[in-house]
């Protein structure tokens, strides 16, 4: 993770409340200012980027931020900013949409619209990111995989992510798409990151400090990898079943949380 600045970095596992209490774009939106808040909606990850940007642009408006506009990087060339930079750098938040995630990683990444992101982070300033824009903040990213099937060896692909937090595989729609067993399978062939799988109206906040708390309706769910005992993960007969043993999995709902340095799950209700 970047430096030790007073940065937020909002994962939201997509589909989250647009209409009515919209709780989690209300923190998004308090996180980065408030009434003072400047949201730059970065649309790469979907091809309908004038529609979604409009849409988002109309609920943070009425959700009381100051200024927002739609950044529309459509391509690797536009992802070369040069004279933009004071415009984007001017925003509290950077807000990307959900789409295809593979879209932002290999229009965005190395780019010098990339290097930005990480310096608009160092800054202390807020990324929030939903469905495509959740997994993409990781450093290595889920791109497909099989839903609601028992896993098997190779039930995941993965690639580069844009490396906003390290150490982890971030998956979204978790719980109503039936992902755990991709998410497994991913740990299994990266057992020293922790995997996490947001619901939709979802999201976890995590903080310079490497914590994490969860705000929404659904669950957060954390696989930790790091004590497997065994796994018969391998390219060999890929569509075999998965054997895993001693893997640790934290169920998380709203003001729970989630130290990603010492791996331990935050706890509110002691009773």
């Amino acid at each position: 993770m970047n430096e030790k600045n007073d940065f937020k970095l909002v994962i939201i596992g997509g589909g989250e409340d647009k209409k009515q209490d919209m709780a989690i774009l209300k923190e998004v939106v308090r996180l980065a200012g408030g009434r003072e808040a400047k949201i730059g909606i970065v649309t790469t990850a979907t091809k309908l980027p004038h529609e979604v940007g409009e849409e988002y642009e109309n609920i943070f408006r009425a959700l009381g931020a100051k200024e927002i506009d739609t950044i529309n990087i459509c391509g690797r060339k536009t992802s070369e900013i040069h004279g933009n930079v004071e415009r984007i750098m001017d925003h509290t938040c950077l807000f990307f949409v959900g789409g295809d995630q593979l879209r932002i990683s290999s229009i965005i990444g190395g780019t010098d619209f990339h290097d930005l992101i990480h310096s608009f982070c160092a800054e202390g300033r807020v990324i929030a990111g939903t469905s495509a824009g959740a997994s993409m903040m990781s450093e290595i990213m889920v791109v497909e995989g099989e839903d609601q099937e028992a896993p098997t060896k190779c039930t995941i692909k993965l690639a580069p992510g844009m490396g906003l937090i390290k150490g982890v595989i971030i998956d979204q729609h978790f719980n109503q798409r039936g992902r755990i067993s991709r998410l497994f399978a991913g740990v299994a062939q990266n057992p020293n990151i922790v995997g996490i799988g947001i619901d939709e109206d979802t999201a976890i906040v995590v903080d310079a400090n490497e914590k994490f708390s969860v705000i929404g309706n659904g669950v957060v769910t954390v696989v930790d990898g790091r004590n497997i005992e065994y796994t018969n993960i391998s390219e060999q007969y890929p569509d075999d079943p998965l054997a895993l043993t001693n893997v640790r999995v934290h169920i998380l709902p709203k003001r729970y949380g989630y130290n990603l340095i010492d791996k331990t799950a935050i706890i509110t209700d002691k009773a």
